[in-house]
C-alpha cells in the first residue's frame, strides 16, 4: 500500500514505515502529525485517485528530527570588475516517518 501526498506545496510516494524529509515543519521531536492533502492511494491494485484529493484519506507520521541539508555554494563573479560575491546556504528539514496510510 502507497499513497502520493502533498506535504508544503511538493509531491511525496509515501509507504508504511517509510523514512521521509519534508520541508521543515513547525512540530516538537517525537510529536505526531497528520497530512491529509493525499491525492492518491493504491491499496493492493486498488487505485483511488482524487480530485484533487481523496476524501476522508490522511497519512499519520512521527517526527523524528529537524536536520540541515548539505551546504551549497552560491558565487557570483563579473569578469574585469572586480566583483565577487560569495554566499552559502543549508535547507533545513525535518525527518519523519510513516506510522499509518488511512483512506476512510
Amino acid at each position: 500500500m502507497y499513497a502520493v501526498v502533498d506535504i508544503a506545496g511538493k509531491q511525496y510516494k509515501v509507504e508504511k514505515d517509510q523514512y521521509l524529509y519534508a520541508p521543515r515543519l513547525e512540530a516538537e521531536i517525537g510529536a505526531s502529525v497528520k497530512f491529509d492533502r493525499v491525492l492518491l492511494i493504491d491499496a493492493d491494485g486498488k487505485v483511488q485517485v482524487g480530485m484533487p484529493t481523496v476524501k476522508g484519506a490522511s497519512i499519520s507520521c512521527k517526527v523524528l528530527e529537524q536536520v540541515k541539508d548539505n551546504k551549497v555554494i552560491v558565487f557570483k563573479k563579473k569578469r574585469r570588475k572586480g566583483y565577487a560575491k560569495k554566499n552559502g546556504h543549508r535547507q533545513q528539514f525535518t525527518k519523519v516517518q510513516v506510522e499509518s496510510i488511512s483512506s476512510k
